[in-house]
């Protein structure tokens, strides 16, 4: 397990609340790569996965989802789908934090579950959520609300979250 297994989140400041929304989606996408791989370092890739997975969901939901709302780009209801979809993302995640190994078939299985649940919610949010706000938000709001989101997203990396037990509170609290 000598492999690299580190990857940089990266931290910026400001941008386009959809552009840097995807640019989340494609670092996913890496880390469950990275995650896939048993020779890498899965302890550390999960750790990073899943501080990136709660930054970003509680981001969205407290300073976009809400937003978007008000702005009428999309409906309470596909708010609401984005949300339990990003419970049904942490109840994915829950198991794998739990685990005790993480380089046997149970695990790989628990990674798959993962990865079919994170990429359905991508996809979804990609067109049901963030197509919307493209065309409904002017360039200069979603500047704002990349800022705003931003700021979110960044203070919770820097606090630590994405724990066994702050994962286990937003399952069993949902």
């Amino acid at each position: 397990m000598s492999n690299e297994a580190s990857v940089e989140i990266p931290r910026p400041e400001s941008g386009d609340v959809v552009e840097l929304i995807l640019e989340d989606h494609r670092l996913f996408e890496h880390l469950l790569r990275e995650l896939r791989n048993d020779q890498n370092d899965r302890g550390a890739l999960l750790r990073q996965l899943s501080a990136l997975l709660m930054a970003h969901g509680d981001a969205e939901e407290s300073r976009v989802y809400t937003t978007l709302q008000r702005k009428d780009a999309i409906e309470d209801d596909e708010a609401e789908h984005g949300e339990e979809e990003h419970r049904e993302i942490y109840e994915a995640l829950l198991p794998l934090l739990e685990a005790t190994e993480l380089y046997d078939d149970e695990f790989s299985h628990g990674i798959h579950e993962l990865s079919e649940t994170l990429l359905h919610h991508l996809d979804e949010e990609e067109r049901d959520i963030l197509n919307p706000a493209r065309d409904d938000v002017s360039d200069e709001d979603r500047a704002q609300l990349g800022k705003a989101w931003l700021e979110e997203r960044n203070r919770m990396l820097e606090e630590g979250c994405g724990t066994l037990e702050q994962v286990r509170v937003h399952v069993k609290g949902a």
